[in-house]
Order: structure tokens, then sequence, then C-alpha cells
């Protein structure tokens, strides 16, 4: 009976994740699509915790205390990171609790070989080895994927909050795939030979370095691909895990998070004319002429506008298109942006945001940011869109985006971006970037959108220029 009921409430968990993650594609279910899936963790959570009874001994769990133990720590610790994270550090957190479950797939690996170790010396007959080595093949990818997850992610995590430099160096590549490669060999071997178990810690140490070398190279401007794609493989390590214990929730979660995150990487890299292969041996973003290198030179003189000026431009404008970056999110100016939206409103002015995949540091910052705001979620154009209405757009307002908008992305072949897909704000009558100052943006080039006839720069915090803005319009 007891099973039944864990199954059932397996089966109740799965279709959650599912409906969860549907949810999940539209800003307006969004939130409610996330405490769907929690309450099938929850459940699937408890349902092991009290209901799980072992096939052969029959026992139920043990060791209650150091069970509900880890779990008070852990939810003490998750909700206060959630609530304390400021929107410009939630990538940091994304990519720090991501290596948390590429690190916890690595150790189901570890503990599982280790209870297998222990009957391979007792049994160590042919056939005992043979009905054991598809359990050994998971244990090592579950191991491999889960490491690099590990690794790669606190690397990507040090990288977003500024403590870990780009690193490159003459043959990386070459020297990634040959850690791989004899970590895969390794793995080989030890699902032939079970009882090599020093195997394990060098599949673990090579897949480890793999996932630090894998990431070091690559540029800030390209870390949203990076934190997809690792998020993909901690989901299917998780789902190794599931194959591991049979649990039929693990495996369905685990492989959700894994088609997922390889589909929006997938998208990530059209989004940025990447090549996913490139991403998979580490090999953009990392060189001084590439994303994340050197800026360019001065390119010529700008002219800068006022902040009345400015105001009044947009409140006689029929349509003004706003592009947020990661300016707007580092001056925690969201809602002051959504209070001059409403003002716009008022004086007839039709107001929409151009939303780029990767503007900020992962994907979908913007639209979270934005929806934080309340701004309505039908406002929110994405590119391919917003890059139709353009040509009919009186005004654009950029705060804080730069490399999404740089228009050399498609006329300058030397550029570090040629070929990725840009919004493309210079069509419209009148350009106005607020910027801080002149300094190039993550992907450390100058911008030829700020030295064209059409654009002015609007200098200052954001926050501050948009409450001034707001006064000013107001007052028009």
């Amino acid at each position: 009976m007891e099973f039944n009921i864990l199954t059932l409430c397996y089966l109740v968990a799965s279709v959650t994740f599912i409906l969860g993650l549907k949810m999940l594609s539209n800003p307006a279910s969004a939130r409610k699509g996330n405490l769907v899936a929690a309450f099938g963790m929850t459940l699937a959570i408890s349902g092991t915790i009290f209901l799980y009874r072992n096939s052969e001994t029959g026992e139920h769990l043990h060791n209650y205390g150091w069970i509900f133990g880890g779990l008070l720590i852990g939810g003490i610790i998750g909700t206060l990171a959630a609530k304390k994270v400021k929107m410009t550090a939630m990538p940091e957190m994304v990519s720090l609790f991501n290596g948390m479950g590429g690190a916890c797939a690595a150790l189901i690996s570890l503990v599982e070989f280790n209870h297998l170790s222990k009957e391979f010396a007792i049994n160590n007959s042919h056939e005992f080895v043979a009905a054991h080595q598809p359990t050994i093949l998971i244990i090592v990818l579950g191991l491999i994927i889960g490491s690099v997850s590990f690794s790669g992610s606190m690397i990507a995590w040090g990288k977003l909050n500024g403590k870990v430099k780009d690193l490159s160096f003459a043959g990386q590549n070459i020297l990634n795939m040959i850690f791989l490669l004899i970590a895969l060999g390794a793995g080989i071997w030890l699902v032939i030979d079970p009882t090599q178990g020093y195997l394990l810690y060098l599949i673990l140490t090579l897949s480890l370095l793999y996932g630090v070398l894998f990431v070091m190279p690559i540029g800030g401007a390209d870390m949203p691909v990076v934190i997809s794609l690792l998020n993909s493989f901690t989901g299917v390590a998780a789902a190794f895990g599931g194959f591991l214990y049979d649990n039929k929730v693990m495996l369905t979660g685990g492989i959700l998070v894994g088609a997922a995150g390889t589909l929006l990487t997938i998208l990530m890299c059209k989004a940025m004319n990447r090549s996913l292969v490139n991403v998979l041996v580490g090999s953009f973003g990392g060189s001084k002429n590439a994303i994340g290198g050197t800026a360019a030179g001065p390119q010529g003189n700008y002219k800068e506008i006022s902040v009345s000026d400015a105001a009044m431009v947009m409140a006689y404008a029929n349509k003004v298109i706003i592009v947020p970056g990661y300016g707007l999110a580092v001056a925690q100016a969201q809602h002051v942006c959504h209070e001059l939206e409403k003002i716009l409103n008022e004086k007839g002015v039709e107001v929409v945001y151009a939303i780029h995949p990767v503007a900020g540091r992962m994907p979908g910052h913007m639209n979270v940011l934005l929806a934080e705001a309340d701004v309505a979620y039908e406002k929110l154009e994405e590119m391919e869109q917003a890059n139709e209405e353009f040509k009919t757009t009186d005004v654009v307002l950029i705060l804080g985006a730069n490399d999404v908008v740089n228009p050399a992305a498609k006329t300058d072949p030397a550029s570090p971006i040629y070929g990725m897909p840009i919004l493309e704000v210079e069509q419209a009558k009148t350009v106005i970037v607020n910027k801080r100052s002149m300094k190039p943006g993550y992907a450390g080039i100058e911008n030829d959108l700020f030295f064209q006839p059409k654009t002015s720069m609007l200098f200052g915090d954001a926050k501050k220029v948009l409450q001034d803005l707001c006064a000013e319009v107001k007052a028009v």
C-alpha cells in the first residue's frame, strides 16, 4: 500500500514539473508555475522520506536527524539567499545554485560506487560484474557531467561577480579535449573492470579540471550561453541519479531540466551567432580581440543631450521604445522606468520595451527585472518584433544596454561580435543612450552607435536620470 501511495506521489510530482515548466514559458503564469513545481518537489521529497522502502530489505529510511537537519540548514540558507539577492546578482546566484546541483550528482556517483565496490570485493565473478556494468556506466557518466557542471558553474559565478578573470593560453582547447578524452577512456576502463576503483578519482579530478578550463577563457558577454549550458548539464546528471535509484520523479525532473537547458542553449547560441561546438570546447570569447578582450579606441565625436531636451523629445513623440540593459539592473531603476512609461502613456505616447535574448547576464534577465516592476507582459517585444517597429519609432531610449545595440555586429567584419543579431535601434528617428560614461560594455568593444548623428548621450545613473525624466515630462 505504501509503495502504491509513493508511486502516486511521484506521478503527481512529475506532472507538476511538466505543468510548471509549461507555465514558466509565459511571463503571466511564470510565478504560478514556479509554485506548482515547488509543490511537486515538496510532495516527492516528503513521500521519499516517509514512504520509501528498500525493495530488498524492506527497510524505511533512517537517520532522520541528518535528513531533517540538512533540509533545515539548506532551506534557511536558500531562503535567505533568495530574499537578499539583488537583481544584479541574480545570475551569480543561479550559477552558484546550479553548481550545487552538479556537485550533488557527482557525490551520488561517488557514494553509489563505494557501495558497489564493497560488493565487488565479496563477489568478483564475471557474471556479477557483467550484471552491474550498466550501473557503473551510469555512475561514470553522472560523475563526469556533474563534476563539469560544478566546477564550471563555480568559475562562472566567480566571473559574474568579478572575482575571476578570463584566462586563455595557447593549446588550451587541445588540453581540454585531452582531459575529457582521458576521463572518458578511464570511465570505459572502469566499466570493463570495476575493481579499479582508483580510476573513479582520476575521472573526478580530470572532470573538475575540464570544467574549470572549459569556462576560464569565455568572455563575460557570452555568460548567458554558459549558464544555460551548465544548467542542462546539471539536469542530465540528475537524470542519471534517477536511473541509479530507479526514481521516476528524479528522472523526470532531470530530463526536463536537461532538455530545457539544451534548447535554451541552442537559442542563446543563435541569438549570439555562436557555434554550439565552440561552446563545448570553450573556444569563444577568450582572445584579446574577441569578446571580453581589450576595448577599441575612440571612434569619433559624440553629442550629449540634457534631461529637459530628452523629456521634450519623448513627450511629443508618437511612439517610444525602451531598450533595457544591465545598467538598468545595476541602478535598480526598473520601477522608475515603469513610472516613466505610465507618464508617457498619459500624454498619449505609445511605449513598448525591446528585449534582446542575451541582454543582461543570464537568459531572461530583463524579463525578470521588468516583471518585478509590474510592467505589462504584452509591452515586452522580442528582438524580431521590435526590429520591425524601429523604422516607425520616434524615440528609442537605451538604458544601460551596449553590445546588443552595436551596429558593428552588422557592418564590421573585423568586429568580434560580427554576425550577432542585434536590436536595430539605429533605424529609429532619434536614439537616446543613457550610460554612466563612454566606457565600453561587457564585451569590451566600442559601440559605433554612440557616434552616429541621430544618437545623443544622456549620462548619469539610470535611476536618477529616469527620476529627472519623469519630473520633466510631467512638466511639459
